[in-house]
């Protein structure tokens, strides 16, 4: 009789063996389904964990200044704000302290030249109405070529392009206590490269620039 008994239950052993092994395969593809989702909900990584951030001892002495040693003096950090236009031919930089316009000589003069053009007194004009938005009274006026031709003939040129800028300032400022300071600085200080001719363009320029109002 016990032979009998073990040979009949051997097939039931079998077939919860053969359940299992589905069971435990269901559950296998299911968790691949779920692992290879398109669009999860959560990025993998971000969930939120049940765990408490760690607790920091105010008094720990790791936590506290050598003795002697103070915190330096707490300052604004200078930030700048840049706004160009997409011909680039106007750029305006903001920060803190100061105001920076960079008009690119081409919308000012001619090909080597220092003469404005109308246009050129009309963005000149802008930029002294917001001079005399920022009650500014003291402006600098920088003028830039790029490297091409002869460092003395970049000078010069420079400079006269400064002068030209600051004598319509002047004249549309019309206030005696405004005072300028006015350079030509010729190839010195490019802001690009002066390998190509689009670096060279924007380091042909005049720069006008002048202290914010105190906010």
């Amino acid at each position: 009789m016990t032979r009998s008994r073990t040979r009949l239950e051997a097939p039931r052993l079998a077939a919860v063996a053969t359940t299992v092994t589905v069971l435990v395969a269901t559950s296998l593809y299911s968790a691949t389904g779920a692992a290879a989702a398109d669009d999860p909900s959560v990025p993998p990584g971000t969930q939120a964990t049940a765990s408490a951030p760690v607790e920091l001892d105010p008094n720990d002495p790791d936590l506290k200044l050598p003795d002697g040693a103070t915190l330096a003096e707490p300052k604004v950090l200078d930030i700048k704000q840049v706004v160009e236009e997409q011909s680039g031919d106007e750029r305006r930089e903001d920060t803190n302290t100061e105001v920076t316009f960079a008009l690119q000589a081409e919308v000012l003069f001619g090909k080597d030249s220092a003469k404005l053009s109308a246009q050129a007194k009309a963005r000149i004009g802008a930029i002294a109405e917001e001079i005399k938005k920022q009650n500014a009274t003291r402006i600098r006026v920088f003028g830039f070529t790029d490297n091409l031709g002869s460092s003395a003939h970049g000078d010069v040129l420079s400079r006269k392009r400064a002068n030209a800028v600051h004598a319509i300032l002047d004249q549309e400022l019309n206030d005696p206590n405004v005072t300028y300071e006015v350079r030509g600085y010729g190839e010195q200080y490019p802001i690009s490269d002066n390998s190509t001719e689009a670096g060279r363009k924007k380091n042909r320029r005049v720069e006008i620039s002048f202290p914010r109002t105190a906010s």
